[in-house]
C-alpha cells in the first residue's frame, strides 16, 4: 500500500474538484470507506485547501499540486501546494460575507494545519486524525448548523 500520493492538478474549478475525487479515492483505498467521517472529513478539507489554491494562489499557467500522507500518528497529512505566495491567509471578516470561511472551516476539521513558504509559493497542509472517537462527544465541528433563513424568503 502506498502511504503517499502526489499529483498536480489544473489551477480551475474542474482541478479542485478533481482534487477531491482522488481524495475520496485514496482514504477508499486505504481502508476509510466513501461513507465514513474521515473520509468526509478530507474531503470537505481538500474542498476547501483547493478552492482557495484555485481561487487566491491561481498563477496563469501554473498548477496545483495535493500530497496526501499517512503518517506514523494515525493521521493522513494534506497538503495543497500553489505557485503564489504573495497572498496572506485571510479569514472572514464582514458576517454578510458569501466568501473567506473556508479557513474556518479547515481549523474546525484538522487535528493542526499550518502554511510552509517554498521557493515558489506557499503549501497550506492540515492532518486529520485516521481514528473515529469511540464516543460521541459534541465538538465545535459536530455542533455547527447551516444557516436557514435566506435575506430573500423571511417569515
Amino acid at each position: 500500500m502506498n502511504a503517499e500520493i502526489s499529483t498536480r492538478l489544473s489551477a480551475t474549478p474542474r482541478g479542485a474538484r478533481l482534487a477531491r475525487r482522488l481524495t475520496a479515492q485514496q482514504l477508499h483505498d486505504w481502508g476509510h470507506p466513501y461513507d465514513s467521517e474521515v473520509n468526509h472529513t478530507a474531503q470537505q478539507v481538500v474542498a476547501e485547501l483547493a478552492a482557495n489554491a484555485v481561487t487566491h494562489g491561481r498563477v496563469p499557467g501554473r498548477d496545483f499540486e495535493l500530497r496526501l500522507r499517512l503518517t506514523v500518528e494515525d493521521t493522513v497529512r494534506i497538503e495543497v501546494s500553489d505557485a503564489r505566495a504573495d497572498r496572506r491567509l485571510r479569514y472572514v471578516t464582514d458576517p454578510d460575507s458569501t466568501h473567506g470561511r473556508g479557513l474556518v472551516l479547515v481549523s474546525l476539521l484538522a487535528r493542526t494545519w499550518g502554511v510552509t513558504e517554498r521557493t515558489v509559493g506557499k503549501t497550506v497542509w492540515a492532518e486529520i486524525p485516521l481514528k473515529e472517537p469511540d464516543s460521541p462527544i459534541a465538538t465545535p465541528a459536530t455542533t455547527i448548523s447551516p444557516r436557514r433563513e435566506s435575506p430573500c424568503h423571511q417569515t
